[in-house]
């Protein structure tokens, strides 16, 4: 028989509100959770392909550093309305920080246990969230010799095991990958557009994409299973991932031409591939564009411009060489005279740009999410299974020289604009124009 009053104890502890574990600045210390090298001994496939991703580099990537250290940090200093912004992005880019009090934790270059970004012990010490929708940091989490996962039968001679039917969900990455601004503003809501989609109703959840699964042992001693989950997070930030995403069809009107004449093209964009808006994520800085160009007989290029739709914020999805916004970063960093960025970087002229672009309180275009006030004005990026359909007409030079005229239709992505990558002398790998798909056709100038 169980003494009642240990029954009544056993009772209350597992009714325990979800909050009892909320991630909250200064509970834990970094000695609470092991080192991902600890965790590598035994698990080193899965190591090696952590080491790798983003997960690993969520605070010491190289933007992400300059857009703490440069922009978030010193106006949460500046401005009361966002000061919360100073611990809120190492709540998710380098959770032990948070979680040890250690805010604003040291630049990476000071090599702190700050680096270790979203290691092992994060996602496995996660116990579920503290809201029915996730945003903003809601893990519960409960640092311990307990390892939470999605097996049922997981055992190890090193630490303690539960299952965690939270771990196979959507919800789970929900917690980090969406994120409501001080305004109020959705500024990530990969999580809310995945949800509103086709994946979501037919079962598939983020884990399926981004941690495919193959037979393999997810230690060296362990089981032999059918179904190990890579840990390599593969997104926006892979090219092999974004080749493909979205197919790019050509069609011109006419086979055939003459010069001075006009042509008439409309390319369609299918997402057949990814289970949310693409781009999703810090969608006030990812960049997907169209370009189309001509290139007659000689090899001469002509860019085709789109044409427009009409629609409610359309000029912000054309690109425009002569924009300037992202005002916002000279009055962060004291910058006497500054005019701005150019808001579509080195994007061509007349090129279309599949963005959702956000604004600030003062109601200029910004790259800041914590400053953003309002991103309602319009929202032109590719759903799951959407198609979009873009027309060109376009009127040939009388000179054009006879022969094959080549149309070229071409979809491109770039984490940030390249005019902030160049400002802040970021890595050209930060914001070079990654390939995604395709399409060409000719006709014949007569």
């Amino acid at each position: 028989m169980i003494n009642k009053s240990i029954f009544i104890l056993m009772v209350m502890f597992l009714v325990l509100p979800s909050w009892a574990y909320s991630a909250e600045m200064g509970t834990c210390k970094y000695d609470d959770f092991k080192k991902p090298k600890n965790c590598g001994m035994c698990h080193r496939q899965i190591y090696k392909e952590w080491k790798e991703t983003l997960m690993s580099k969520s605070y010491t990537h190289a933007w992400d550093q300059v857009e703490y250290f440069k922009l978030a940090l010193p106006h949460a200093k500046k401005l009361e309305k966002v000061s919360g912004v100073k611990a809120g992005c190492i709540a998710c880019h380098s959770p032990l920080a948070f979680l040890s009090g250690d805010v604003p934790p040291k630049p990476a270059d000071q090599d702190t246990r700050a680096n270790e970004g979203v290691s092992c012990e994060v996602c496995h010490n996660i116990t579920g969230t503290s809201e029915k929708v996730p945003f903003n940091f809601s893990f519960n989490i409960k640092p311990g010799k307990v390892k939470y996962g999605p097996r049922k039968d997981a055992v190890s001679p090193y630490h303690k095991t539960a299952y965690s039917e939270f771990h196979k969900t959507a919800e789970m990455c929900a917690t980090c990958h969406d994120e409501q601004s001080p305004y109020g503003a959705w500024v990530k809501a990969t999580y809310r557009e995945w949800k509103e989609g086709p994946y979501a109703k037919e079962g598939k959840v983020c884990q399926d994409c981004h941690m495919p699964k193959s037979p393999g042992k997810s230690a060296g001693g362990g089981k032999e299973r059918k179904d190990i989950a890579h840990h390599i997070f593969h997104g926006s930030h892979s090219p092999a991932q974004l080749a493909g995403a979205v197919d790019v069809s050509l069609a011109c009107t006419d086979g055939a031409v003459s010069p001075g004449g006009v042509l008439k093209c409309q390319a369609k964009l299918y997402n057949g591939k990814v289970g949310h808006y693409i781009p999703s994520g810090s969608s006030e800085e990812r960049m997907l564009w169209l370009e189309v160009w001509a290139v007659d007989a000689n090899g001469k290029k002509y860019p085709v411009p789109v044409e427009k739709k009409g629609f409610k914020g359309e000029e912000y999805t054309i690109a425009d060489s002569s924009a300037m916004t992202y005002q916002a970063i000279g009055e962060i960093m004291e910058i006497k005279g500054f005019k701005g960025l150019k808001r579509d970087g080195n994007i061509p002229d007349g090129a279309r740009i599949f963005r959702h672009p956000f604004f600030d309180p003062k109601g200029r275009m910004t790259i800041c999410q914590w400053y953003t006030k309002d991103n309602t004005l319009v929202d032109y990026r590719i759903k799951p299974r959407e198609t979009k359909m873009e027309d060109y007409v376009w009127k040939l030079p009388a000179d054009v020289p006879k022969g094959k005229l080549t149309i070229k239709a071409a979809l491109y992505y770039s984490e940030i604009p390249s005019s902030v990558g160049e400002f802040f002398k970021l890595p050209k790998s930060e914001y070079r124009p990654i390939p995604v798909g395709s399409s060409e056709m000719s006709v014949n100038v007569k």
